[in-house]
């Protein structure tokens, strides 16, 4: 449910972080110091929010559309704009973590990540004149990885305070209608925190520098990170970004700069902590490093996907019954991963488990957040079936 992207080095590897943390009640410090434009090259790309929430003419042509008015008329603007949109009907939008879009992009492609539906909602409902309050999911951060990045993605949602029925007669105060595309499990349980449509810019400026720096395209990755900083100077996350950016073009006294500003405003940030580590011990300072590590590890005992790694050693000392069990502990604290569904359904294939094996590359497909993970999962699935039908013990 990637809404935002923190990222994080881990091991040689970076850590990206979620863009739903709420933002620090004092002012920041001028970030104008933290630049340096003249490092990278030009982006290939505009840059920008300027365009977050603007209508296409075919989203203007739906919000037209007498079957999108009559469900307005027929259910109040509020619930009649969520069944328009996402109840089954002609527009098929589907989930899909691979690229952060704005309202039009989203609406062009019919798929989006949580942060894309909500700005294409958000977009359709500020042409109704709806209020509309943007809100944090107090949930634990979800982990995944591209290559060496590794990506922590929290959760936000939209609530429309409700006007009136569909009777035309004003609601109570305080009704509103929260529109959720990927709820978490037991969602009713946890708590919001609203932010400012500023923070959701800024969100999904930083979503676009994680996914270009994904792509190794760092002078792209640059200027989105610089522009989410400068949308919203309180989004520590963004901070974390541009200092990622740093790191990996080899700039690490600009990354150690950048990650002690946002220390300054957030001292027990564990994603800064953990890259900020590797960026002093290859400036020499071991000592600062060391220290930093000793305080990281006392925070985070057990660091984003720490049984997952144990696993993978074992598997390759072919320790298959002990892979098993690590892989087991990082999905219990992280069950919507697909990855580690994946490797789980690998370790029991290893011990011979077939049926187990086939349930967890399942779990791998329900779980994945991109079309080409699924049919990636999918093609492991038939052949898994396919094997086990020919009587056939072939491993992968």
């Amino acid at each position: 449910m990637k809404t935002a992207t923190r990222l994080l080095l881990a091991l040689g590897s970076v850590l990206l972080a979620s863009g739903c943390a709420t933002a620090p009640p004092a002012p920041p410090p001028p970030t104008t110091d933290l630049y340096s434009d003249t490092t990278f090259g030009p982006p290939s790309q505009a840059i920008g929010a300027d365009q977050l929430f603007t209508l296409s003419a075919s989203m203007r042509a739906k919000l037209d559309s007498v079957p999108f008015r009559a469900q307005l008329h027929r259910n109040g603007p509020e619930q009649g704009l969520f069944d328009a949109l996402y109840k089954k009907g002609d527009l098929q939008l589907e989930y899909d973590a691979a690229v952060t879009r704005d309202a039009a992009g989203t609406f062009a492609a019919g798929k989006g990540n949580c942060l894309s539906l909500v700005i294409m909602t958000a977009a359709f409902a500020k042409a109704l004149g709806l209020d509309i309050h943007f809100q944090a999911v107090l949930i634990d951060e979800q982990w995944s990885r591209s290559g060496n990045i590794y990506v922590a993605s929290t959760h936000v949602n939209l609530s429309l305070p409700m006007r009136t029925d569909s009777t035309g007669t004003r609601t109570r105060a305080g009704d509103s209608l929260t529109i959720d595309f990927v709820p978490p499990e037991n969602a009713s349980l946890y708590n919001v925190r609203q932010i400012d449509e500023q923070t959701i810019a800024a969100m999904f400026l930083n979503n676009r520098a994680a996914e270009e720096l994904a792509a190794n395209h760092l002078d792209n990755a640059y200027w989105w990170a610089r522009a989410a900083v400068d949308k919203s100077p309180s989004f520590l996350a963004a901070y974390n970004t541009l200092g990622v950016v740093y790191q990996r073009h080899g700039n690490a006294a600009l990354a150690e700069h950048v990650y002690r500003r946002a220390l300054e405003r957030e001292p027990e940030d564990t994603i800064v902590m953990h890259n900020l580590v590797q960026v002093l011990a290859g400036l020499g300072k071991a000592a600062e490093s060391k220290d930093l590590a000793d305080r990281l590890a006392h925070l985070q005992p057990t660091p984003p996907f720490f049984y997952f790694h144990k696993g993978m050693k074992a598997m390759n000392e072919g320790r298959y019954g002990d892979a098993k069990s690590y892989f087991a502990r990082e999905i219990k604290r992280s069950p919507y991963y697909h990855e580690f569904h994946f490797w789980m359904a690998i370790a029991h294939l290893r011990l011979g488990e077939s049926r187990a094996a086939d349930t967890e590359m399942a779990r791998a497909i329900d779980t994945s957040t991109s079309d080409s993970t699924t049919r990636l999962y999918t093609a492991k699935l038939d052949y898994l079936r396919a094997q086990g039908a020919a009587g056939h013990k072939r491993l992968f």
